[in-house]
């Protein structure tokens, strides 16, 4: 007899906190789920509240509006006659957890805490929840607002349970779960059960038999990461069905249609057989449910055809870095509410890259609107007021809402960055501001020169090192000042309300180096590049050129990377990589080794000086690492006030919430005699060698 049914996930892009909104936006993945015939559909991790509360986790009313919007998704209509998995967080005898409620019709089958939990990296899971102990399956008072709901529930089973229905099985594996060394699948699969919860980990589960599911969720959700979605459906090894990675939508369901008599296939090997019986292997609790996942047999249940396997889709890390940080700033302008974004302008490669990437989240909106998403249409049409939106252009979605400011000076800006940031603009349709700032930072050198009496001078016209610097610095936080003026008056000047949300240009490499001012045009309200790396970026802009029609690309990646801060001469113009010191490939490698792979100094000249043996000598690896120490540390402090950036590089020494070092080291005194021990025994051998 045939055994077919049909699944649904999703990828749902909540907000935290948004209670009604989330709830809207589940409700609505459930009649998309239902109106394909589905059975059971998925959600993703904490989808109710949202992911990203961090510390609001720590406080009662998100529990208690949490199940609030469950018994009205419960009780909704629409949400009848399908399983419904959803995540939401519980209190139970005074611990909080992560868990899933799976309901049916109004009545809640179970919940099942989440077993690990992730607690590293961006995530900070244990300092909200406590881990459920593997196994352990007891009773769980239900709260008020769920006892008064017609079914009159008053408890449930809560722990590592699975479900049984007339025709099959099902069990709930959450997120970490799934990325342990011991997951709970790996007994789950032994045992004939149908999971719900990176692709080849996914398929990897289903090899021996078995159907995957997988949710998450998609888009900013108020804080600095961005899910990317990926909703998935695995049959033994197979992929039924993939949402996309990143689009604008803030709904979307993946269903299949599975046979799981072709399952059987992949359990008859007589080994597996052995396992499954064997009394190491749990047998977990089991709940029954009065309900068919699968179609009744005859010819309605065989004529359905079972869903066609497919390639997994992976995107060019080009695309991410165009599609990714666009999806987040859609999200971030929308639901902040602001007109549109302001950026100064520079005519290097991190401001062009920053513009780029504001110049596809155009693209992509003016895509939605053409497809007819009524989301994003809404959305745009408050940005461009009384306009029409239907049929807009990319170019003029732009110019609506992306300003683009090129502050120059006489003695620093050349004619080149000048034009380059012009004809940068109007390629993709911002608004563009061309001024001068010198007035400003004359203003500025002057009041300083009449309280200390005495002028400071440029290094090239003989000043000192301190002056050299604190003339540069009047510069960029001048541009800084001027930006977000501009940000709340151009609005006033086009006549549109709000104000323009500021973005940052730094990108990760020189975060991690310190090469840049505190409170300058690093400072701003969102960084979209803070967490790629400069070799990235340029390979970005490389393929940008082609993929988005923009010929003056090409000049950003052959000018020479410089600041601009510093008088341009005939026998001088300033230099990034000669002023840090190392190349951006270097400073790659040495993010890399410091966050990734967790090393100190000794450890990482260690690393390097065999990695770098075709560069340079070994004493040299000591004075790039030293240097690397020198200034990661006395720079470390500018790290605490930097603009809140998308993740999207491991290496991100952002203290706010990856890197959780301090900011206030002391000398490597240490550190450098072992080393210098270290290079004398390889300087020794060297000459003996001789």
């Amino acid at each position: 007899m045939a055994r077919k049914c049909v699944l649904a996930t999703s990828q749902l892009n909540q907000w935290v906190l948004d209670c009604d909104g989330n709830r809207d936006r589940i409700i609505k993945a459930i009649k998309d789920a239902k109106a394909a015939e589905a059975t059971l559909i998925l959600t993703p991790e904490l989808c109710i509240p949202g992911y990203g509360l961090l510390d609001h986790f720590l406080e009662s009313d998100v529990y208690e509006n949490s199940w609030f919007v469950l018994s009205e998704i419960m009780t909704h209509l629409d949400c009848q006659e399908i399983i419904i998995d959803l995540g939401l967080p519980i209190q139970h005898r005074y611990c909080s957890y992560n868990a899933r409620v799976i309901a049916l019709n109004g009545e809640i089958l179970a919940i099942r805490p989440k077993l690990d939990l992730c607690n590293d990296g961006n995530y900070r899971e244990m300092h909200h929840f406590s881990p459920w102990p593997r196994g352990r399956v007891e009773d769980y008072t239900l709260p008020e607002v769920i006892q008064d709901l017609p079914k009159r529930q008053r408890r449930c089973r809560i722990g590592e349970v699975a479900f049984e229905t007339f025709d099959a099985s099902f069990v709930s594996e959450t997120c970490e779960e799934l990325w342990t060394p011991n997951s709970p699948h790996i007994g789950y699969i032994i045992r004939n059960y149908v999971n719900s919860t990176s692709v080849n980990l996914i398929k990897g589960a289903t090899e021996t038999g078995g159907v995957y599911m997988y949710s998450n969720q998609r888009g900013g959700d108020g804080d600095r990461l961005y899910y990317d979605g990926c909703a998935m459906i695995v049959n033994s090894g197979s992929i039924l069905a993939q949402g996309s990675q990143f689009s604008l939508r803030d709904v979307e369901v993946q269903t299949a249609v599975v046979d799981l008599n072709t399952i059987w296939q992949f359990r008859t090997s007589r080994s597996r057989g052995m396992q499954a019986n064997e009394p190491a292997v749990r047998e977990l609790e089991r709940i029954q449910v009065d309900f068919r996942l699968c179609r009744k047999g005859g010819t309605f249940g065989m004529a359905m055809e079972p869903t066609i396997p497919r390639e997994p889709r992976y995107h060019l890390p080009e695309e991410e870095i165009a599609r990714g940080p666009a999806c987040y700033m859609w999200d971030y302008l929308r639901r902040s509410g602001a007109a549109g974004y302001i950026v100064p302008l520079s005519g290097g490669i991190d401001s062009c890259a920053t513009a780029t990437i504001t110049y596809s989240m155009c693209l992509m909106v003016a895509d939605e609107i053409k497809a007819g998403d009524e989301d994003v249409i809404a959305d745009a049409q408050r940005l461009c007021g009384k306009d029409n939106v239907h049929g807009i252009s990319a170019r003029a979605f732009c110019n609506k809402i992306f300003t683009t400011v090129f502050m120059g000076m006489k003695q620093q800006s050349s004619k080149e960055t000048h034009a380059r940031a012009k004809d940068l603009a109007e390629a993709i349709g911002a608004h563009h501001i061309n001024t001068n700032i010198d007035d400003m930072v004359k203003a500025l050198s002057g009041t300083v020169t009449g309280i200390l009496d005495f002028e400071p001078k440029f290094t090239v016209h003989g000043g000192s090192k301190a002056e050299n610097l604190a003339l540069q610095n009047f510069q960029s936080r001048s541009r800084m000042v001027l930006t977000y003026g501009l940000g709340q008056l151009v609005p006033v000047q086009r006549a549109v309300p709000g104000n323009l949300l500021v973005l940052g240009s730094a990108n990760v490499d020189e975060c991690l180096r310190g090469y840049l001012t505190k409170y300058d045009c690093s400072s701003a309200d969102i960084n979209p590049i803070g967490g790629i790396s400069k070799t990235d970026l340029k390979r970005f802009t490389k393929w940008a050129e082609t993929a988005f029609d923009l010929p003056i690309l090409q000049q950003f990646l052959d000018a020479v990377p410089t600041a601009e801060l510093e008088p341009i001469t005939e026998d001088y113009v300033q230099s990034d990589q000669a002023d840090m010191g190392f190349t951006y490939d270097e400073l790659s490698d040495l993010g890399g080794l410091r966050k990734v792979e967790k090393m100190g100094m000794v450890s990482m000249f260690e690393k390097l000086v065999v990695d770098w043996k075709d560069r340079m000598e070994p004493r040299k690896v000591y004075e790039k690492v030293r240097s690397f120490f020198y200034y990661y540390a006395a720079n470390r402090h500018e790290m605490t006030t930097m603009t809140p950036a998308l993740y999207m590089e491991s290496y991100t020494p952002d203290d706010n919430r990856f890197d959780l070092r301090p900011f206030l080291y002391p000398k490597f005194t240490f550190e450098h005699r072992r080393i210098e021990a270290m290079l004398e025994k390889m300087e020794k051998g060297q000459t003996k060698g001789l």
